[in-house]
């Protein structure tokens, strides 16, 4: 489900009022913790952290006029969904993640491909989100991207 928004607080503005308050403790934990080059935008019509076009020029190789996505938080219709692509692309991060997510929530963690739903909204591990933010530079995610996606 995407919001029609101009930017990620006119986002925010559209989310159902009883997830608002979780949803923006997750937006403030991922903006602490992302890498210094990353930026947040609208991308995919939900908020993007991406690497920009001034630091990775080339940008995403499925549409290159846009900047190279590395995650994003979303409100869909019954969770908040968070993907990171460092998950996808990284089988010994995703190993760490499901880990930690064990350990941190009591109810079975919900994903595909790159992508955690949370149905709960008062079981959001935010401290992990954070944690997983910080766990791979821009570079090293320019790196792996270009290594496995970019032919």
């Amino acid at each position: 489900m995407q919001l029609p928004a101009d930017n990620p607080d006119h986002y925010v503005t559209q989310i159902p009022e009883e997830r608002q308050a979780i949803f923006n403790e997750l937006r403030i934990i991922i903006k602490n913790n992302m890498p210094p080059e990353l930026q947040e935008c609208i991308s995919y019509g939900t908020i993007g952290y991406v690497v920009p076009k001034s630091v990775y020029p080339a940008g995403y190789h499925c549409s290159p006029e846009l900047p190279l996505p590395f995650a994003n938080l979303a409100s869909q219709k019954n969770t908040i969904s968070f993907y990171h692509m460092g998950l996808y692309a990284n089988e010994d991060l995703m190993l760490w993640f499901k880990e930690e997510y064990a350990k941190r929530s009591k109810y079975k963690l919900d994903m595909g491909k790159s992508c955690v739903r949370f149905k709960r909204m008062d079981d959001i591990p935010v401290e992990l989100i954070g944690e997983l933010m910080s766990k791979m530079s821009t570079q090293e995610w320019i790196d792996t991207y270009e290594r496995i996606y970019k032919k």
